[in-house]
């Protein structure tokens, strides 16, 4: 059935988000235009906005890949497709139609439209609107971002993160299959309205910013960047063919949580020199916790994933790539205990492997929460240098602390 998001007033802050960010249409609630994709309910750092089932009971007729299919009014294109006997899944493989954001930041479900590329998730059904599942074109990502950073991320080597100005540049891409309450960069997550741009487009825009930004590293990261497993390939591609001297590296920052041995080979084969896998526990039930991901055997597919992304970076490319580890800390969210039995699991792996702690602040839904103080952090660097593990970073109020601590 048609839904429609409606605003809870009570809970409201008036921040505008939903409406200049996360909305296709004119406004939350917008009754014309309003497609009941649920992208606004997601990103409200107040969670104030319900999806409310509308009865609607006029069908309009539409063509899917040549066949002609009569589905309700005021419905997503996937959820139509769904109807019409596609399988949207949220691990790609578990179905026909990889739609992990479900925000239209990630553009993984995109198909074609009257023509015209769009993410299926987000855009609403129209009378014989034609669309085209299976014609092979260019594909597109919200992209934004093109920023200078002096200390990179988790896969940037820490002998770099020492020196003072830039050293990497860095782009976002928009979309994630994590709901994490305390994302510190939701504004790109659930960015819905960024200009969608073509691998060879973005990867024109990160080597003017490498070479505005005078850097040899140049990072992706998001949302998650490695949701549109085709945009992310042709990216790194077209990225090594523009910038062919020896001193250039390609960064990748991700969860892990998709990343099977076949995609990180494709990854590795079209250029990526550098990763850093982010892993947000070793318990499922902190996983769970921590990303907000409601399906639980997804998220274990996830955690499992992530996991088993790092042994193979190890194993298969300990020359060729550059890894980095991040774990993340709060009280709230992970025991000391966990960390140390991470720390155990990670020097199982490889003793060397960097690890760099993030931790874990108030922003977007769990405002609630504190930062650690400083001295916890190093408390966690103690921990975790304690299992054995050689390089161990840990981000603070006070800047980062390394292995000369």
């Amino acid at each position: 059935m048609p839904y429609i998001a409606k605003k809870n007033l009570e809970k409201c802050r008036q921040c505008g988000f939903c409406d200049e960010i996360a909305c296709g249409s004119k406004y939350v609630g917008y009754t014309e235009e309003c497609t009941g994709c649920g992208a606004c309910s997601l990103a409200c750092p107040y969670e104030a906005i319900q999806m409310i089932e509308i009865q609607n009971g006029k069908s309009i007729s539409i063509k899917v890949d040549g066949a002609i299919f009569s589905v309700p009014d005021r419905v997503t294109v996937k959820r139509a497709l769904e109807m019409c006997g596609y399988e949207p899944c949220e691990f790609q493989g578990d179905g026909n139609l990889f739609s992990p954001c479900r925000t239209g930041g990630c553009w993984s479900c995109a198909v074609l439209v009257n023509g015209e590329l769009r993410p299926c998730c987000v855009t609403a059904v129209k009378e014989w609107m034609n669309i085209d599942t299976k014609t092979e074109v260019t594909p597109k990502r919200p992209v934004h971002g093109w920023m200078g950073h002096v200390v990179g991320g988790v896969g940037t080597p820490w002998r770099l993160k020492k020196l003072s100005g830039f050293i990497e540049t860095a782009c976002f891409t928009c979309g994630c299959n994590f709901q994490c309450g305390q994302c510190q960069n939701w504004t790109t997550t659930y960015n819905g309205r960024e200009i969608a741009l073509t691998p060879r487009e973005a990867a024109l825009l990160m080597s003017d910013s490498r070479r505005n930004y005078r850097v040899d590293r140049m990072a992706i990261s998001g949302g998650e960047c490695t949701l549109n497993r085709k945009w992310l390939i042709e990216y790194l591609t077209e990225l090594k063919k523009k910038n062919t001297d020896d001193k250039a590296h390609f960064h990748v920052d991700t969860n892990g949580s998709i990343l099977t041995p076949d995609y990180l080979d494709e990854l590795v084969e079209a250029g990526m020199t550098d990763i850093g896998i982010d892993l947000k526990s070793l318990e499922l039930n902190t996983f769970l916790q921590i990303t907000d991901v409601n399906n639980q055997d997804i998220a274990r597919k996830y955690l499992e994933t992530a996991w088993n992304a790092v042994k193979y970076i190890v194993d298969h490319y300990p020359e060729k790539v550059f890894l980095g580890v991040g774990i993340p800390y709060n009280k709230d969210l992970i025991s000391l205990d966990e960390i140390r039995k991470m720390g155990d699991k990670i020097r199982k792996i490889d003793e060397n492997v960097q690890v760099c702690v993030l931790d874990y602040r108030p922003a977007f839904r769990r405002s609630y929460i504190l930062r650690p103080e400083y001295d916890e952090m190093v408390n966690v660097r103690r921990i975790l240098s304690g299992t054995g593990l050689k390089t161990v970073i840990c981000q603070t109020a006070k800047g980062h602390i390394g292995p000369e601590l």
